[in-house]
Formats: structure tokens, C-alpha cells, sequence
């Protein structure tokens, strides 16, 4: 297949779209940390290739045509600029080595990365935000310097196992799903339960504690809810309506 019957697959198109919404929203959170930080997602139709943003770009300057189009092996198909190297040494491999992981999103976004900074777990799952990610989460204890090679990579992507949520102590945090939208949904929760559960311990007061058994309840209730509702499809609508106000040329 070439290059230009890749870029003209008006699904390609649109996880280009829906990619760069993602992008742009994170930065106007405060999400981002420079020009450093990696959203990516296996192109449709094609598993041996993902879409990711080119090094020296910020998520605040991220368009649809922006992005890059890399296989596994570091080559750019299509797209001005290469990945910056911890991108493609994480996402490349995460890609490979967990074929569910149709989406990787890698961040430093603050209050996440704080807790990923202390001791034991991350959430004490007092909020009902947080309740969320039980049991989805993986903790990668081993940190082992900026991720330059592709063993790092594996490394990392085997530390995922059944997880959609990867608190990387000493590092950061990363998302991964089988949607872009999904991954954009956790991203955006997993920082709004950091930031509340880093809140609350700042007041010295002892959390609230639940007990487990309202917690498997509450999960099951925001799994049935967020799926029935297809949540995550319409929290990503409602983010790209809003940047369409503000900034309309992601799409371009």
C-alpha cells in the first residue's frame, strides 16, 4: 500500500483528527511537559505502523497532518520530522509487545507523576473517581533511566501485563486502550483523581476509607454506566466541539 492510499482512508483521517484533539485538550490541562511527552495510536487497518507526534513539537502545536506515520522499526512513512527517541523506543514496543494496547499514552502531567513519586500504592481509592482504576493499575517499581533502547522498551511494555493504567515510579504515568478516545477518558480522570486524592492528603486529615465492598459496587456501577453511555466517545466529542470554538486548526 502506498504512502498516499495510507493518508487518504477517511479512518486513518480520523484517528489523525481524533489524536490531535487529544493533544491540544492535554496541553490547554496542563498536561504536557514541554516539547517532551508522547500520545500514540496504531493507524487502523495497519498493525505494523502507529501515529505519533514528531520531536520538537508541542502538544499545544499538534495538527491532524502533524503527526507521524512510524513502523516498529524507527522509519518514517509519512509526516515531516521523526519521534523523539524515548517515543519510539516506549510506544513502539508497547505497541508491539501488547496488540490491545491500540493506544499509548505517555505523560508527566503533574499531580499523576507526584504520586508516582511516593512510596506505595498511589491511591488510597477514598473518592469515587479514583474507584475507577482499581484493579486496572500496574506499578512499575524498576525505574531504570530515560528509555533509549529498544530492551527498555520491552521492559516497560512487559511491566503492563492486564493493566490499562502504569504509575512509572520515579517517571510517570501511562494509559493505554484499545480506543483513542478510551485513553483520552483515563488520561483525563486519572489526573482529576490525582490531583484531589494530592489535595485532601495536603490538609494532614486522615481520607475516609471505604470499604471494599462499596468499592466493587461503585466500579461495577461506573463500568455499566460509562459503557451503556458509550462515556468515553462522548467526552472526546465534547472536547472536540470545544476546540473546534477555540482552535479549529487541529483538525487540519
Amino acid at each position: 500500500m502506498t504512502t498516499q492510499r495510507i493518508l487518504d482512508t477517511d479512518e486513518i483521517w480520523q484517528a489523525r483528527v481524533d489524536l490531535a484533539a487529544c493533544f491540544r485538550a492535554a496541553a490547554r490541562l496542563g498536561m504536557n511537559e514541554g516539547v517532551c511527552n508522547h500520545l500514540s495510536a496504531v493507524v487502523p487497518g495497519h498493525d505494523d505502523l502507529f501515529l505519533v507526534n514528531p520531536d520538537g513539537w508541542g502538544f499545544g502545536e499538534i495538527t491532524a497532518s502533524r503527526l507521524l506515520i512510524c513502523d516498529y522499526d524507527g522509519n518514517v512513512l509519512t509526516g515531516a520530522g521523526t519521534p523523539e527517541p524515548t517515543a519510539f523506543f516506549i510506544h513502539a514496543r508497547v505497541h508491539l509487545r501488547v496488540p490491545r494496547a491500540r493506544a499509548a499514552f505517555h505523560t508527566h502531567m503533574p499531580y499523576a507523576t507526584a504520586l508516582a513519586m511516593l512510596e506505595g500504592p498511589p491511591f488510597s481509592f477514598a473518592l469515587q473517581t479514583s474507584l475507577r482504576f482499581q484493579s486496572r493499575m500496574a506499578i512499575d517499581e524498576n525505574y531504570n533511566g530515560v528509555a533509549l533502547s529498544s530492551e527498555e522498551g520491552d521492559r516497560i511494555a512487559a511491566t503492563i501485563g492486564d493493566a490499562e493504567i502504569i504509575f512509572m515510579k520515579n517517571h510517570g504515568v501511562m494509559v493505554v486502550a484499545r480506543t483513542i478516545e478510551k485513553a483520552w477518558d483515563d488520561l483525563f480522570y486519572l489526573e482529576r483523581a490525582a490531583q484531589a486524592e494530592i489535595l485532601a492528603l495536603s490538609t494532614g486529615r486522615k481520607l475516609a476509607a471505604l470499604p471494599q465492598s462499596m468499592i466493587d459496587q461503585t466500579l461495577a456501577q461506573i463500568r455499566g454506566n460509562q459503557g451503556n453511555r458509550g462515556s468515553a466517545r462522548l467526552h472526546l466529542d465534547s472536547v472536540k466541539r470545544q476546540l473546534d470554538a477555540v482552535c479549529p486548526e487541529y483538525r487540519h
